[in-house]
């Protein structure tokens, strides 16, 4: 015989705590993720605090987050992207200095090739 009133309080509270921690636990990665300046989206969100995507996009209240932190991100520079910005303007200036060195150099060059040939033609005076 099936109980009819079975008593489901404790399977519902049990489903209930892990839900929450389970919103605690996107919470603190969330967090996390904007004091690294990470990228803000549903794929590494789940993978940072260990929750499926599903989860996510099953919660109306995570989901308007994630996709209101994910569009203010658009607009700021990725750390990425300020490396390549200042490698770009760097690279000229680098250039710059390198062929600067390099003029230097063969000037150098040339003055030593100079000061070579008044050796040598010492060297040959005193053997004749």
């Amino acid at each position: 015989m099936a109980n009819k009133n079975p008593n489901t309080g404790p399977l519902l509270r049990s489903i209930e705590d892990k839900k929450q921690k389970t919103f605690q636990k996107v919470e603190t990665a969330i967090k996390e993720m904007i004091k690294q300046h990470k990228k803000i989206n549903f794929n590494s969100i789940a993978e940072e605090s260990g929750v499926s995507k599903s989860f996510l996009y099953k919660y109306s209240e995570i989901r308007s987050r994630i996709e209101t932190l994910r569009s203010q991100e658009k607009g700021l520079v990725t750390p990425k992207q300020a490396k390549r910005e200042m490698s770009e303007k760097s690279k000229d200036v680098i250039i710059a200095s390198l062929r600067k060195r390099s003029k230097n150099l063969e000037e150098e060059n040339r003055k030593l090739k100079e000061q070579l040939k008044v050796e040598w033609a010492a060297i040959y005076k005193e053997i004749e």
